[in-house]
């Protein structure tokens, strides 16, 4: 049980008029080695419940368990650095994450505070830049002088450049072109699956969802709604109708097939299944 929320609730500004009750006894566990979609409306809690991860946040009530520490209540937590080094959080605004002088220097800096030698740090900066496609021509740059897309490359770079066990990230494609978008998920899934990371991501990018996790956790005002398999989730198209969240275009056009007629069974999760059904449809009359 490495990622686990018990009874845990979260109030800002508790006691002035101001009060509001961010989570509202959550339990869930999250599953180790997965990728997990945190999806909700806006305001239902879903970056309040992350940002518990590493401690940014701590609980009001209940506890919260993150691989071998413990968070509660009741308790000041200790060993936060070790924790932050093991789950790195990617804000859902990158300008929070910026502020050294140079690209480098702010990539290099996660992983200089936690230890590594200067040459070490600049070494894992520059092979963490690769990776979210941020190319040497950037290095002397400030970072507060990119674009939207380039700093959110930057910041996600800089947590990478720490290897944390868990990457959680909010909305991490934001202001992202499609091309960016894709290789980004694609990293992500790499990631996850070749490096076991734990990934979290809130989105509401429901072909995200649908192409790149393993299970799907619904906040809804403060509370867990459903935690399921992705399959499990997109079932019913309903659910992101609901959430005011566009269905994955393959489930959209699976539905609309449905209307007017067609037996489309359950279990299609690629337009490579789909096309090969309509074939054997086509084929048998």
């Amino acid at each position: 049980m490495p990622i686990a929320f018990k009874d845990v609730s979260h109030v800002y500004s508790a006691g002035t008029p101001y009060e509001y009750r961010a989570l509202d006894h959550v339990d869930l566990e999250i599953s180790e080695g997965k990728m997990t979609a945190i999806v909700g409306k806006t305001g239902s809690g879903k970056s309040t419940l992350v940002q518990h991860l590493n401690a940014l946040l701590l609980p009001t009530e209940g506890t919260v368990y993150i691989m071998d520490r413990t968070i509660s209540a009741k308790e000041k937590p200790k060993k936060l650095k070790s924790l932050r080094g093991a789950v790195g959080l990617v804000f859902q605004f990158p300008e929070y994450q910026l502020f050294e002088e140079t690209v480098l220097r702010d990539t290099a800096f996660g992983p200089k505070n936690f230890g590594c030698t200067a040459e070490e740090a600049a070494n894992r900066a520059r092979q963490a830049l690769t990776l979210t496609g941020i190319g040497p021509e950037f290095y002397e740059r400030s970072p507060l002088e990119l674009s939207g897309g380039q700093k959110r490359r930057v910041a996600i770079a800089g947590i990478l450049a720490m290897d944390p066990k868990i990457l959680v990230l909010d909305e991490p494609t934001a202001g992202l072109d499609p091309a960016g978008t894709a290789s980004m998920m694609k990293l992500f899934s790499d990631l996850n699956k070749k490096m076991n990371k734990t990934i979290l991501i809130v989105t509401h990018d429901m072909e995200q969802v649908y192409r790149y996790c393993d299970e799907v956790v619904v906040v809804e005002n403060g509370r867990i709604r459903e935690k399921e398999t992705t399959a499990e989730f997109f079932r019913d198209a309903r659910r992101c109708n609901e959430m005011g969240m566009l269905p994955p275009s393959l489930i959209r056009f699976i539905e609309m097939m449905r209307e007017f007629g067609f037996n489309v069974p359950d279990g299609i999760t690629s337009e490579e299944q789909l096309a090969e059904w309509i074939g054997r449809e086509v084929k048998h009359g």
